[in-house]
């Protein structure tokens, strides 16, 4: 799955309109970024078997318990009743509910600024690939995509006054351009709805086809965002074969490198096991390639089928990694136990990144 890691993936920022009125199809999904956030789920719950099944690097480790600071009031307000109200009436799944997001309070209710955010996902819900860290139901052969999702998805979140909007996907290797072409679509649609509309792609890596990342980095998507995941030692244990660490730096650096002011972003998981000087590696390969964005949230396991946790990472450990990160170039990096890849707060800088390279665009051209 694409977010990837820290759940991944397609972000909005919206005011929610009254839904009076609004129909929309069933078949869309609203997700919150915590793919990997704790679920309280039995084996026997989950929907089909996980394909790594029980191993040297799976199950619950008795002896470690989750800390106070990972610990989250049960949302409520009146914004966040308005907000699942709404998104009932409009019929959307969201996996802010399903997968208890902690950050779901802040998210639904808007933080100090009043702005709220969730995530939409393309593609459909089933991941041709299975990550280790990812409770996301996989198959060989999903359902091919919906045609109309591209123009339904565009005119849905005009229709809603979205000014920032983060749309991510299962990874899809049944299909010939891994999905490009579908985003790509969505993109194209909402910015000819609304060209002020401020787009985040948070993609898979398209099998390291460089010709996909091309087709959606020229959509007019304003950053292109594609998770790492974890250090490179751990790749293989972390994520579905398919991936790789080079592999991923590769589409970072084309989708940096085909579009003059491409803004690019990444994320790593935490308490895999990584040692200091692997994320320390990571994060300077990353700077080699020029990306712009970092996240780093706690990894939590979905279920016992799942990858333990190694290490619950300590808030100051976070900070470290964030004052670290922007020192050595980064031009902001998003670091706490309960960050997740499209967090608000780094989907709220971005949005500000964007609209100061525009006015330098533009103050250039006087």
């Amino acid at each position: 799955m694409i977010r990837h890691s820290l759940y991944n993936p397609p972000s909005i920022s919206f005011s929610t309109p009254s839904p009076k009125g609004r129909r929309f199809p069933p078949s869309w999904r609203i997700r919150c970024d915590a793919s990997s956030v704790s679920v309280s789920v039995s084996v026997e719950q989950k929907v089909g078997p996980y394909p790594g099944g029980l191993g040297p690097h799976t199950g619950r480790d008795p002896n470690v318990k989750k800390p106070e600071w990972l610990r989250q009031k049960a949302p409520q307000g009146e914004r966040f009743q308005e907000i699942k109200g709404s998104l009932s009436h409009l019929k959307l799944n969201t996996v802010c509910e399903e997968a208890q997001c902690p950050n779901i309070g802040e998210c639904w209710n808007g933080g100090g600024d009043g702005i709220a955010t969730a995530t939409i996902m393309l593609l459909g819900d089933t991941c041709t690939r299975g990550c280790r860290f990812c409770a996301v139901k996989t198959s060989r052969n999903p359902p091919p995509p919906d045609p109309m999702e591209p123009e339904n998805t565009a005119k849905a979140i005009a229709s809603w006054g979205v000014d920032y909007i983060v749309l991510t996907s299962v990874d899809r290797d049944d299909l010939p351009d891994g999905g490009s072409g579908h985003f790509a679509q969505t993109v194209k649609a909402m910015k000819n709805l609304k060209p002020e509309i401020m787009v985040e792609c948070l993609t898979s890596d398209f099998r390291g086809d460089l010709k996909a990342v091309e087709t959606l980095v020229h959509s007019g998507l304003d950053v292109f965002a594609h998770n790492i995941e974890t250090v490179k030692r751990l790749q293989r244990i972390v994520r579905d074969p398919r991936a790789g660490y080079e592999q991923s730096l590769s589409v970072l650096k084309h989708a940096k490198h085909s579009k003059e002011g491409m803004i690019t972003k990444t994320s790593i998981m935490l308490g895999l096991g990584e040692s200091d000087d692997e994320v320390k590696e990571a994060m300077a390969d990353l700077r080699a390639i020029d990306v712009d964005i970092l996240t780093f949230g706690q990894y939590l396991q979905p279920t016992p089928l799942h990858l333990t946790v190694k290490e619950f990472v300590t808030p100051e450990k976070f900070a470290f990694w964030k004052e670290y990160g922007e020192s050595i170039g980064f031009r902001y990096v998003a670091s706490g136990p309960l960050v997740r890849s499209s967090y608000r707060a780094g989907e709220l800088f971005v949005q500000t990144m964007v609209r100061e390279k525009a006015k330098s665009a533009g103050d250039s051209l006087l």
